[in-house]
């Protein structure tokens, strides 16, 4: 099968392309790798791909690398909001499937950049939907979020329940890539797949996201901000089970549904809460010390809790996800300690 995977220098994008290109599968990934983050990491996944590159000399818009650890995966830079690139890249690609996990991701940016979303989540995903119907894929999968569920007070949270009251922009693109799919779906007959990611964590996370700071804080002796009061509860999901159940995402198409649209949507979520202070616990026991703590209010965009129904997910794949708390946060905390991380 051949499939292009789209973030492909980003946390799941890179690990969801080495893991198809280790099966055998051929994979052309691409990124505009921006510096919405430092790209000293971006660039550290990439090599850990196989492929010859460093943050110092980037690489040039448009060119094409070959992994030196898999003949059949490349890398191509380029920005899915360019839709003459994008075109281009479909019409040579010739693709199956397509994996568009490129985003721009963080709801707190969405409050002081919003125009960042609307370039890359909405059209850069309607390219990419465009270049689905043009190309004759089979198949688009695609990554939406948590945020979705906005103010929705019922946990677990299931994919039949609405979601019409989003808290942050970058929840509403979201949301509105689910919707766009589903009419690309009816209109042109393509299957797409939206997957519901529940914080994402793990080694080769982002650094604006909750573990790279806390263990970077705790390492340094420097304190750590905590908003609502430690009063938070989240469903940590470990990036192996992310990989391992988008890949069975991938080779499971969804069933045509009741309106007869081959249209699906996922939830990929531990299944279980964990409260804030405790999941700093778990780090604070990694790192073998404990924090300084600053109690904060809620940050504006911020949910008080989720927690994932993957009911749907096991029906369809067999799969959920599985890594316990306390064994991610170690691997995790080992991995930034570690050479690996350029980003100490």
């Amino acid at each position: 099968m051949k499939i292009l995977v789209t973030g492909a220098a980003g946390f799941i994008g890179s690990a969801v392309a080495e893991s198809l290109a280790g099966r055998g599968d051929v994979v052309v990934g691409v990124d505009n790798i921006n510096s919405y983050y430092d790209v000293r990491l971006k660039y550290a996944r990439l090599r850990r791909g196989g492929f010859v590159c460093d943050a110092t000399v980037g690489i040039e818009p448009g060119a094409m690398l070959v992994s030196e650890r898999f003949p059949d995966y490349s890398f191509i830079r380029l920005d899915i909001a360019d839709k003459a690139a994008v075109d281009r890249l479909f019409a040579d690609g010739h693709f199956d499937t397509v994996v568009n996990l490129a985003a721009q991701a963080g709801v707190r940016h969405s409050i002081t950049a919003p125009y960042d979303y609307l370039q890359s989540n909405i059209l850069g995903f309607l390219n990419i939907l465009e270049g689905c119907r043009n190309n004759g894929v089979e198949h688009l999968v695609f990554a939406s979020s948590s945020s979705v569920y906005g103010l929705n007070g019922r946990t677990p949270y299931n994919e039949a329940d609405r979601v019409d009251t989003p808290v942050s922009l970058y929840a509403a693109s979201k949301k509105s890539d689910e919707l766009m799919a589903h009419a690309y779906s009816k209109l042109y007959g393509f299957s797409t797949t939206g997957l519901r990611f529940f914080t994402v964590y793990g080694p080769w996370g982002r650094p604006d996201m909750s573990p790279v700071l806390f263990t970077r804080a705790i390492l340094a002796g420097e304190p750590i901000k905590v908003f609502n009061h430690g009063d938070m509860l989240r469903d940590f999901t470990y990036i192996d089970d992310i990989v391992k159940c988008t890949v069975a995402v991938i080779d499971n198409r969804p069933p045509v549904n009741d309106n007869g649209v081959a249209y699906n949507i996922y939830n990929i979520g531990g299944s279980n809460m964990v409260r804030l202070t405790d999941f700093i616990k778990e780090i604070e026991a990694a790192c073998g010390r404990e924090a300084e703590k600053i109690y904060l209010p809620m940050q504006p965009g911020d949910v008080y809790c989720t927690m994932a129904d993957t009911t749907r997910l096991e029906a369809l794949t067999g799969m959920k996800p599985r890594v316990a708390l306390s064994e991610g946060v170690r691997l995790f905390v080992d991995w930034y300690k570690s050479d690996l991380n350029p980003i100490r």
